[in-house]
């Protein structure tokens, strides 16, 4: 099957994201003469506000930048868990399990804004970044003070989570305030846009140590959240050395545990020994080579990444031909091998941009499940992640809830350095998805050839779970020939069939800057992103 759909071009600077709007707050940065970081600023401060069940200011996010003729750098913007977070605390109360919603669940800080203002230093620091903090935020603060269209996803979204969430503090006054949203109805954040303003005028760190803080922290004591000022005003976003795997076609990048930045590059390291040119990109062959390495890297997850400070393993050591190659071997090209459970729903955005002077940002800002614990700060209009409901209250589990400690991540940006010279940033939203929708995008860019946008539009799996599912089942999009499902079958996966377009299958996006300095894009028609260039 081949796929013909046109990348978009450009020849100056380029931004993806799944929320158009987002992808233009960039480039309108890139076009007054922003770079690379600040423009993604400015976009995840505008997806933050325009698609508002992805993820948030009250959520985490990580980063992968990329300077010609450097090593790219990872920064790390995810909190830890409460100083009062403890498992003693929750068993007390009567739990077994750390609660998906509510005050409980809101029981570790919200990074992503640390990761601005460390970004947005190095910019000045190092790129000679200019752009005033109020411009960066002056999307946001508008659509969020005026409105935007509502999407057919958050519609949809709210519409599903309405009776879980609506008795949470603060969601039904800011997500259901006028009922169930129709598609194109208008969206107003009025707390948010004055937060926005606040965070505009007095610095980002007033989010940590400010009047913000303060206020956060009163919200968040007020509806049960473990969380105190002291642990916003401990919080900081760290610098971190990205992983790296060595391929046949260039260098591949992804961040450190806690993420699962290994999963997405031990796929890669395991795809780079079993594909062949004689592969389809939709074919039977290719999509099992895939899902057996994919269980094959998510049992190294399961069994070793958690806070690397409690890691047992380096996890370089887990990147190397020789672990390659066995875990290669361990994959039967005529049988599926057996699966277990998968992790569960994830509500993410991706988001890419590449500037003029060739500074490359993978970027990714989460609130984990839909809409996060779905607590909307009263004061602030902020809707806080329920991340650490990830840990466990079991001490011998390998992300057990204790004070201070960081939770495992499924969000991974990527990068990667290619020997013919060109850069490539792509990414996926969507728990165990990511990973495996980047096999697919980086696969068909760099093994078959496609350009950016044929490879996101053209159809994807997922084995396992991801929002909105609950069954481990290998789900294929419905444009899949019928040989490719039924060959599948019969190699022992249990295949289900989703919609053509199904956006169980997350929001991919990537961008490539080509060696001759020009660019190409594509975004993922699942989402309501654009790419936006010149």
């Amino acid at each position: 099957m081949t796929f013909h759909r046109n990348p978009i071009r450009g020849s100056r600077g380029m931004a993806v994201a799944p929320h158009s709007l987002a992808s233009q707050s960039a480039l309108a940065i890139l076009r007054e003469g922003g770079n690379a970081i600040e423009a993604m600023i400015a976009a995840a401060a505008t997806i933050a506000v325009a698609y508002p069940h992805m993820n948030s200011i009250g959520g985490d996010s990580f980063w992968l930048i990329a300077r010609p003729n450097e090593a790219p750098r990872g920064l790390e913007a995810c909190g830890a868990a409460a100083g009062a977070a403890s498992i003693e605390c929750y068993r007390e109360a009567g739990l077994t399990s750390i609660p998906f919603r509510g005050g409980l669940a809101a029981n570790t800080v919200a990074g992503t804004v640390s990761g601005w203002s460390a970004a947005r230093t190095w910019s000045r620091e190092v790129l000679g970044g200019r752009m005033p903090l109020s411009r960066l935020l002056a999307d946001a603060i508008g659509y969020a003070r005026d409105g935007v269209p509502v999407t057919h996803s958050q519609a949809t979204c709210v519409a599903a989570k309405a009776g879980e969430l609506s008795g949470i503090a603060g969601f039904s006054e800011t997500f259901l305030a006028d009922g169930v949203p129709l598609p194109g109805a208008r969206f107003r954040q009025p707390r948010l846009a004055a937060t926005l303003k606040q965070l505009a005028e007095a610095g980002l760190d007033d989010f940590y140590q400010g009047d913000l803080a303060r206020s956060i922290a009163r919200d968040l004591a007020a509806v049960g959240s473990p969380l105190s000022l002291k642990d916003l005003s401990d919080h900081r976003a760290l610098w971190k050395e990205p992983l790296a795997l060595a391929h046949s076609r260039g260098v591949v990048y992804n961040m450190p545990p806690p993420t699962q930045g290994l999963v997405s590059l031990q796929i890669l390291g395991q795809l780079d020994r079993l594909l062949d040119s004689g592969m389809d990109a939709t074919g039977a062959p290719f999509v099992h080579a895939c899902v057996e390495a994919t269980k094959q890297a998510f049992l190294a997850r399961d069994r070793h990444i958690t806070d690397p400070a409690f890691m047992d393993v380096d996890p370089r050591d887990l990147l190397t031909p020789a672990w390659l190659d066995a875990a290669a071997t361990r994959i039967r090209p005529d049988q599926a091998l057996p699966w277990g459970q998968g992790l569960g729903p994830a509500d993410t955005v991706w988001m890419g941009v590449i500037d003029g002077d060739g500074v490359a940002v993978s970027f990714i800002q989460s609130i984990y499940h839909e809409f996060g614990s779905g607590i909307v700060l009263p004061a602030s209009g902020i809707n806080w992640q329920n991340r650490g409901c990830s840990f466990s209250l079991d001490p011998a589990a390998r992300n057990p809830l204790m004070p201070g400690r960081k939770p495992f991540h499924t969000l991974n940006p990527a990068l990667a350095r290619l020997a013919d010279g060109r850069t490539l940033v792509y990414g996926n939203m969507g728990g165990d998805g990511q990973p495996q929708s980047q096999s697919a995008v980086f696969s068909r860019i760099v093994h078959f050839g496609m350009n950016p946008q044929a490879a996101i539009d053209a159809p994807r799996w997922l084995l396992g779970r991801t929002w909105g599912q609950t069954t481990d089942t290998l789900k294929l999009e419905a444009r899949f020939p019928q040989a490719t499902c039924d060959a599948l079958r019969a190699l022992g996966h249990e295949v289900e069939l989703l919609k053509p377009y199904d956006e169980t299958m997350g929001h991919a996006g990537a961008i490539v800057l080509q060696a001759n300095g020009l660019y190409e894009g594509g975004f993922d028609p699942r989402s309501d992103g654009a790419v936006a260039a010149w």
